[in-house]
């Protein structure tokens, strides 16, 4: 059984927990503000509000109800677009009303729910942190203008809020209805009662965290598939330092590493590094754990964990074993895991002082979209020289690939242009690209090439970069 509050209602259903939210909200209780569009989390038209207790505060992320099972409901508040209906407009609403900011309604919904999301943020009060909530959110026929001009509508009232509790302000200036001020102690209560998910291991299931691979690769049969439900399961879940290492849950997504008070002190520029990862939405759901796994060669948060040279821990409910990230990749999309096994923890050494860490990705899109070629590059630096690197890539290869004969030319090495010079032949070696929709092979190496650069032109300002000669 799943047990979850759809807007005010009690939800307890008994239907196949891989049934994906989207078709549970639409056909089974007929909430059909909530529109199907791609069916892939990429125009946002699905969005859904996911309210849950996190460290004793109800906390409210977007989410694309396409790519969502409904068993990762579980003791959550979900809210649709009704869900956010008051008498008559609600002021985002009126916002959209006031700047002409919808033309056919389709995707207006989702931009809807998305700016209630802003306005549930107890830290979000500017028109950018407006605009950015509904950067996964797409209009065909209206034009953006008019829609950032009701984003910033809607942060002008927010920014009004002056440190009061944001549900209370949201009730209270028609954002939202009046329930929203019962659901905290009602998910309370309710999930007191349950007695939550465990894992149960068995080559007969098909594991799934965020399910934003998954559910796009096999959608059709994913939905009658027996699954275990890895996402929030407290033991699967967190980040923590103890020593000097990391300590991540499979579990945990995109978003919880960008809001990790340990990956905010040891990355300083991962928000710059996550703009370039998928949506808002999207980085609600998408696991670390699932993008290990799905073992695309172009996984960003796979190469970002390749270069810090991280190590899982794998079980089967009994047994347990480790292995590195660099060792799981044995060809394209095979891994050296068992079907009955899944990650139970990813653990790295986190940067020490004075070490250098960057990530470079360049898609069709600058934002929101999959990597031509993406690349990590981890150092430990020794006064002026490298003590030693890490260098991971993607796109180049049938695999995330960590470049050892690259890693290891750079220890003892001074930044210099001749350094770099030859570190670029030397990763030539290293790539076996192909052509593909992403890119011929040749403008695959020219990419990663211009990349290794920009990772030194971050790092190391002031070094001269040799240029490139294109044939």
């Amino acid at each position: 059984m799943t047990q979850f509050i759809l807007n005010q209602k009690e939800i307890t259903t008994a239907l196949p927990k891989a049934m994906l939210l989207l078709d549970f909200i639409r056909y089974q209780q007929q909430l059909t503000g909530t529109k199907i569009g791609c069916r892939e989390g990429d125009c946002g038209a699905c969005t859904v509000l996911v309210g849950e207790i996190i460290n004793g505060e109800l906390m409210y992320r977007s989410a694309t109800s396409c790519l969502m099972p409904i068993g990762n409901a579980q003791g959550k508040h979900i809210v649709t677009i009704e869900g956010v209906n008051v008498e008559g407009l609600n002021f985002i609403q009126q916002a959209f009303a006031d700047e002409g900011a919808t033309q056919c309604g389709f995707c207006t919904p989702g931009f809807i729910v998305s700016l209630a999301g802003f306005c549930l943020n107890q830290n979000a009060n500017t028109a950018a942190a407006a605009v950015d909530a509904v950067n996964g959110n797409i209009c065909r026929c209206t034009g953006y203008k008019s829609i950032e001009k009701a984003a910033a509508k809607v942060a002008c009232k927010v920014a009004e809020r002056k440190g009061e509790n944001a549900i209370s302000f949201a009730i209270a200036n028609n954002i939202l209805p009046a329930y929203f001020s019962e659901i905290k102690q009602r998910l309370i209560e309710g999930n007191t009662k349950s007695n939550g998910l465990q894992v149960s291991v068995s080559v007969d299931f098909k594991f799934v965290g965020g399910g934003t691979d998954l559910y796009v690769q096999q959608h059709e049969t994913m939905v009658h598939t027996a699954v275990d439900l890895l996402f929030d399961q407290p033991h699967l879940n967190g980040i923590t330092q103890q020593g000097n290492k990391c300590f991540v849950g499979p579990s945990v997504c995109v978003t919880d590493m960008l809001e990790s008070p340990v990956f905010q002190k040891y990355f300083p520029d991962l928000e710059r590094y996550i703009k370039l990862v998928s949506s808002t939405q999207i980085r609600n759901m998408a696991t670390v754990a699932g993008n290990f796994i799905n073992a695309s060669p172009i996984g960003d948060f796979t190469i970002f964990f390749l270069a810090l040279d991280a190590q899982l821990v794998f079980s089967d409910g009994k047994n347990k074993r480790e292995i590195a990230l660099r060792n799981l990749y044995k060809g394209y999309k095979t891994l050296d895991k068992k079907p009955e096994e899944f990650i139970e923890q990813i653990y790295f050494e986190l940067p020490a002082a004075g070490s250098k860490f960057n990530f470079e990705k360049v898609s069709k899109r600058t934002n929101l979209d999959i990597a031509s070629v993406n690349t990590a590059i981890h150092f430990q630096m020794q006064d002026d020289s490298i003590g030693s690197a890490g260098i991971a890539v993607g796109g180049v290869g049938p695999i995330p690939a960590y470049l050892p004969k690259s890693s290891s030319f750079l220890t003892g090495k001074n930044i210099s242009a001749a350094t770099i010079d030859e570190l670029i032949s030397i990763v030539q070696e290293e790539i076996s690209p192909i052509s593909d929709a992403r890119g011929t092979a040749e403008y695959k190496r020219f990419l990663l090439s211009q990349l290794i650069k920009a990772h030194f032109i971050t790092l190391f300002p002031t070094v001269e970069i040799p240029s490139l000669t294109i044939a």
